[in-house]
Order: structure tokens, then sequence, then C-alpha cells
């Protein structure tokens, strides 16, 4: 029989290795991270007392977001999946939440589809080691004073207020943010949490007619971020970007499909996603 439980601090290394099974290289820190966001909304998933699947999920006020999710390969098509997603969506529901987004591979867009959720826009996830020398003058770096500013600038693009998750990265020392302004106003930034020998490039907010400042702040974040094994999910429609990043030596790696069930609250800007697990 199945049954789900909120994730603890002794359910990490399962949820790790059987995360790592799809091949996305999370760690231990990654569900500290969303435990301490969320710590009732991630979940673990039992068939009697052994575990065969974990889900994460996080909410900002009106918008959830379903996160890192997988069964082990034995359960798939059992129902063990749905009894999960139902858990987590009801979950969010109970919270307020009027819009759930989630990246689904093409191949489970269907599955999702029968819960409610609707396609979006596909994104593509880029790695490789970054090997770029901008040859022009780069943007200056965030100060702690930009914070409220950038988070503003954040939830009129993303559609929610994510202080809980941006405050501490933008607080982090292991991290870069670098800024676009216009008449001493703030108009995009970009952001990259930086690790031992690689880097996870997310979120870039620019506002939709500042393409200029958008490359730009590809191109500052790029430059800092040289024989790093560099990450990002960006929408296939951003083809300036794009560019920019196959000649840093990035490839693509697989595609996603955002989605949403409810209204969908993604605003027109220049957006590339702070990470797959949170939006």
């Amino acid at each position: 029989m199945f049954h789900v439980k909120k994730m603890e601090v002794g359910d990490f290394p399962f949820a790790v290795q059987l995360a790592n099974t799809m091949k996305w290289n999370m760690t231990v820190k990654d569900f500290e991270l969303m435990v301490k966001l969320e710590p009732l909304g991630c979940f673990v998933q039992f068939y009697g007392n052994d575990h065969v699947g974990m889900a994460t999920s996080v909410c900002f006020g009106k918008v959830g977001w379903f996160g890192t999710f997988v069964v082990k390969e034995d359960f798939r098509g059992e129902g063990a999946g749905s009894i999960l997603i139902k858990h987590a969506i009801d979950y969010l529901k109970n919270k307020g939440v009027e819009t759930i987004g989630l990246y689904a591979y093409p191949h489970l867009v269907k599955f999702y589809e029968s819960f409610g959720f609707e396609p979006d826009t596909d994104f593509l996830v880029l790695q490789g080691k970054a090997a770029f020398h901008a040859s022009q003058k780069l943007l200056k770096a965030a100060k702690k004073q930009d914070i409220p500013e950038l988070i503003e600038l954040d939830r009129r693009c993303f559609g929610a207020d994510r202080r809980k998750l941006l405050e501490p990265l933008l607080l982090n020392k292991g991290k870069l943010c670098y800024v676009s302004t216009e008449n001493k106003e703030i108009t995009g930034c970009a952001v990259a949490k930086v690790y031992d020998k690689m880097a996870e490039v997310g979120p870039l907010i620019c506002k939709a007619n500042l393409v200029k400042a958008s490359v730009m702040l590809l191109k500052t974040i790029l430059s800092r971020l040289n024989g790093l094994n560099v990450f990002i999910y960006i929408p296939k429609k951003e083809v300036q970007l794009l560019n920019i990043l196959h000649k840093a030596g990035l490839k693509e790696e697989f595609q996603v499909v955002r989605m949403f069930m409810g209204p969908p609250v993604a605003k027109n800007c220049i957006y590339t996603a702070e990470s797959l697990e949170r939006g």
C-alpha cells in the first residue's frame, strides 16, 4: 500500500540517490534548501516500509511550484506517481495557492495535462564549461541596498513574491548578481549560484523591450564563470541569448515545458528560470 509522509532529514540520502538516477546532479544541500523553504511541502512516498518516491513543492503566496518529482522505476505505471502528485497539489491548494507551475519533460506533458496542467512555454536546459571573455564594458554588481528593488522586479516578472527564496540567495556570499539600470532604475538582473566547480545561472530577468540589456547581463555573468560547469534554464524563444550561450561553450542537454494549473502568472519579460524546482 502506498503512503506519503513529509520529508525529514533522514530521507535526504534516499532523495539524492533517487534524483540522481535521473542525472540531475543534486546534493543533500538541494533538499536542505527545499525543506527550509517549505518544511511541510516536501514529501517521500513509501510502499510498506520501503522508500519508492519523492516530490518537492514550494508556496509563494497565491503561486505554488511543483519541483523535484521521481518514483522508482519498478513502481512506475502502478499509480504511485499520481498519488504523490495529488498529495502535493492538495497541499498547495490548502495553502491558498491559485496557480501551480512546473517544468515537465515533453513525454510527460499529457500525464500532467490529466491533472489539469496546461503547456505554456518551451525551455531548454543548457550545460557546459564556460569559455567567455567580454570585449566591452560590463555591468556593475548589485549592492545589498538593491535587494528590495530586485525582489520587486522578480515579482513583476514571475508573478509572485519570492522573497523567502531570493533574499537569502542574494545575501549569500557564494553568489554573483549584476544589474542593468536606466535613469537610476534597475531594469534587469542576472544571478549565478557558484559552487566548487559549477554554477547555476538564474534568474536572469529583464524588461521585455530591453533585449540589449539582457544580452549585457548574460555576457557579464558568463565572463565571471570561465572554467566552471554552467547550467541555465532558458526559454527556447530567446534566440539572442541562446546564441551567446552556444558561443560560450554551453550545449543543450534536454528540453522541458513550463506548465500551469490555474491562470498563467508569467509576465511579458525576458526571463530565465531560477531553477527547475522553484520556477
